[in-house]
């Protein structure tokens, strides 16, 4: 019997690239390919997929690359359609007035702000440019989006990553298993500017070359160390996301930092503020910093310009997320530059010093963020109170309340992520233009049709089940059962296995005869997280028995393809972290938009929008030291909501007018908080236009004055003592001695309110004393005042350093206090 010949795999010879012949009534659609814009755009969507079913679906939606695998028989049919053609103008003309339609921002007549420079480590824009891990990237890809909704002048600036974030597959035993393909740039949406930089890396004179992305009317600048001359180590730099050692990771934000900075001049742009999404991006004040010292600034005036345009915002809420540096890595790559600063390596290094902590003597990003910016955010209102008791030692002296770091809650790209089915529903049912909207507008959802809804709901579980079955290649899942989802990066303190806590009661809720459930995970585990790695393993192992297998999913190769698909699909989005460690966690806003109901630890964003009709809220025992007792005491609250009120809501009636009720509620009460649209506004309102305008006032002259200022007054400051105070029947009065200062250099205040069991105040209230008397170095103050509520009640006096060019009032963190 002949056996079938097995040919051998052939090298190419030689390779080459062959442009795709479009022909010329269709040349639209490269324009249409090139800006990212079509990720958003659904109409642009469906154009692509017409055009080739099959090769859309073989480029996983890649629009460049589908247009790349079709054939000249197919680009000859497709130019003979008028209904083709008249689609592809169409959507040209759709993409021009989203480019040159005037935004929200040009309302702004009276705006300073004139340019953005955002910078991230990643960016999640779309799964067909897989430069993003989780959710920092994919809050940075929908921070551009609506930066570019908005008409807002915005620049961006990250990495090329020509691997990406790992693709994940599960072996036999359910263990995450890494691949790293590598990326065609010639593929992609993404085009070489020409522009060539170069940072040093250690002594490694480096070029880096600037992609650009058009991400509607945003340009996002991707560097690149892959560059042809450069050293075999140095062109890996840029291979992958949150990969390599410490010292890679250094290397990485190097030339992210110093040569976004040099990048943006090469390119002729002069941003006036500076935002650093979180830390990574950090080393961008250093070369902002030279550049102030090469035309003639101190060092220290040099802080003082480059603080006046700062935006730094964490994302951390325990310091050991933190980016830390030893010395010895630091002088390595350092040293050079200080002597550049006309500072020692200790000067620069004072700089990212953690201040009082125990690993002061490692160079911090987040505190040398804190410090280089003269305006800070935390991304929830809850986070914003982690991080200011986390970062107080940066300001000593200064109530937990005027640690200045303010919150913006993100927001998500609404068009991004809400399905077609729900996009029409609440197109018709709020307002056309629904993404932004305010509440009075958000709440005709609740006249909307509960068939309407329900047949909406339905179609996005359909399709779900579509999906995983697909991608699963086995028959789970149940149209018609409701669906829980969980989707998400595998951090311990996400508690992914929380679930598993209660197996038999798990079991009971995924076989019950008439008000099953089902489940539908997903997510990835850092390459080097065990931990991590062993809750994938878990919820796999759990999902192989045979007996639930049909009902609880583990979709792999988490990306946002999948992301998308759970948010349309899923009743619930279930969400279940240690308080207070997730900062915002914005998968949940996604899901809601979709019309699914959160169920959720009261943590993030949902400790500050949950209000017990909008979903349910899991109570957390985070006063309980015992971890493993603290997940026994949530998770058995979770399934007392699941058993006691989930499940009986969903399964009332059909359709659920109830559930349906809650629905509407939610889409009234969270819509118009929880877009990007609003969190945009809000960074442009609060902290870009108040940026701009203190960066377009402070010149050399007063920022030289203010460097000066600071250093005579941080020298003489031990020196200023309160040698009276006496706070008594709602009068305050105190005596200060000021040493070698200016009565002008102080400000004295009376902070008074409730008191605790161990005496503290409770947040108090600040009011200024007046000066009565000022001679010889010493002042006399005085105020009258209310006490602002009855009960245990005390005062305290205090004085601060006051300059008028301080960002903030603590901003000195120069403060002494009467007691």
């Amino acid at each position: 019997m002949n056996q079938p010949t097995r040919l051998a795999a052939v090298k190419a010879h030689r390779s080459f690239f062959v442009a795709p012949q479009i022909p010329e009534s269709l040349r639209g659609l490269t324009r249409l390919a090139e800006n990212l814009h079509w990720s958003w755009d659904a109409q642009a969507q469906h154009l692509f997929e017409r055009l080739d079913p099959a090769a859309w679906e073989r480029s996983s939606g890649n629009p460049v690359e589908c247009l790349q695998m079709i054939d000249a028989n197919r680009w000859a049919d497709l130019a003979a359609d008028a209904r083709v053609i008249a689609e592809v103008h169409a959507c040209v003309r759709s993409l021009d007035e989203a480019l040159e339609h005037p935004g929200w921002f040009q309302e702004r007549t009276s705006s300073p702000l004139e340019l953005v420079a955002y910078f991230s480590p990643e960016f999640g824009l779309t799964e067909t440019l897989p430069q993003y891990s989780g959710g920092l990237g994919v809050l940075a890809g929908d921070h551009l989006k609506a930066a570019s909704d908005l008409g807002l002048p915005l620049v961006a600036i990250g990495l090329l990553y020509r691997q990406g974030y790992f693709r994940q597959q599960l072996d036999q035993d359910g263990w995450q298993r890494e691949r790293f393909p590598q990326l065609d740039t010639r593929t992609l949406a993404i085009t070489d500017t020409g522009v060539r930089v170069a940072v040093d890396l250690a002594g490694t004179h480096t070029q880096v070359a600037v992609w650009r992305v058009n991400v509607g009317r945003i340009h996002l600048y991707l560097l690149d160390t892959d560059v042809e001359g450069n050293t075999p180590e140095t062109r890996t730099v840029t291979d992958r996301l949150y990969g390599g050692d410490v010292e890679h990771r250094l290397r990485q934000e190097i030339v992210l930092g110093i040569g976004g900075v040099r990048a943006l001049r090469a390119l002729g742009l002069a941003p006036q503020v500076f935002h650093t999404n979180e830390g990574h991006a950090g080393f961008l004040a250093l070369e902002r910093i030279r550049e102030h010292v090469t035309t003639g600034a101190s060092l220290a005036a040099a802080v003082q310009l480059t603080r006046a345009g700062g935006l730094f915002t964490t994302h951390t809420p325990v310091p050991a997320g933190i980016d830390r540096y030893e010395r010895d890595l630091m002088a390595k790559y350092f040293t050079a530059l200080a002597a550049e600063l006309g500072c020692t390596l200790d000067d620069l290094l004072a700089l990212g010093s953690d201040g009082d902590t125990a690993d002061g003597s490692r160079f911090n990003m987040a505190a040398f963020g804190l410090r280089m910016s003269g305006r800070s955010n935390a991304v929830a209102a809850l986070h914003g109170q982690v991080s200011r008791s986390m970062f107080a030692h940066l300001w000593p002296g200064a109530l937990p309340h005027e640690v200045p770091i303010t919150s913006i809650t993100n927001g998500v790209h609404a068009k991004t992520w809400v399905s077609p089915h729900i996009d029409a529903l609440l197109s018709g049912a709020v307002h056309p233009v629904w993404d932004g909207a305010d509440r009075t507008t958000w709440a005709r959802i609740r006249n909307a049709d509960s068939h309407a809804i329900w047949f909406a709901r339905r179609e996005g579980r359909n399709r779900l089940v579509g999906f995983v079955r697909e991608r699963l290649h086995t028959h789970v899942l149940d149209q018609d059962v409701l669906t829980i989802g969980f989707a998400r990066r595998f951090a311990t303190y996400k508690r992914a296995t929380l679930l598993l806590n209660q197996p038999d009661r798990l079991r009971r809720l995924l076989l019950s005869t008439d008000r099953p459930v089902q489940f539908v995970f997903a997510g990835k585990a850092h390459p080097a997280d065990e931990p991590g790695k062993s809750m994938i393993q878990a919820i796999e192992h759990f999902a192989r028995e045979l007996e639930v297998s049909h009902r609880f999913v583990f979709v792999p190769d988490y990306d946002m393809g999948v992301a998308r698909a759970m948010y349309h699909g899923c009743d619930v989005w279930l969400n279940t972290p240690r308080r207070p460690l997730e900062a915002c966690g914005t998968s949940g806003m996604k899901a809601a938009l979709n019309g699914a109901l959160n169920c959720s630890i009261a943590d993030g964003w949902w400790d500050e929008c949950a209000d017990g009709l909008n979903g349910w809220t899991i109570a957390s025992a985070d006063d309980d030291p015992d971890p493993a007792r603290r997940d026994l005491r949530e998770s058995l609250n979770l399934f007392a909501i699941l058993e006691g009120d989930v499940v009986p809501t969903f399964y009332d009636g059909d359709p659920p007018l109830r559930w349906i009720a809650r629905m509407k509620h939610a889409w009234a009460t969270l819509g118009p908080f929880v877009t990007a649209a609003r969190m945009v506004k809000d960074y442009t309102t609060d902290l870009y236009e108040p940026a701009a305008a203190q960066a377009r006032h402070i010149d050399l002259a007063l920022a030289t004055e203010l460097a000066q200022w600071r250093a005579h007054t941080a020298a003489v400051w031990p020196q200023v003592r309160i040698t009276a105070a006496d706070v008594e029947h709602g009068k305050a009065s105190a005596t200060v001695e000021w040493a070698d200062l200016h009565v002008d250099d102080l400000v004295c205040e009376l902070a008074h309110g409730r008191v605790d069991t161990a005496g503290n105040l409770v947040a108090p209230t600040v009011e200024q004393l007046s000066l009565v008397h000022a001679a010889h170095g010493r002042a006399e103050f005085a105020c009258t005042f209310s006490p602002s509520s009855a009960g245990s009640y005390g005062a305290s006096i205090r004085v601060r350093a006051h300059h008028r060019a301080l960002a903030n009032p603590v901003d000195s963190g120069l403060i002494t206090w009467s007691n």
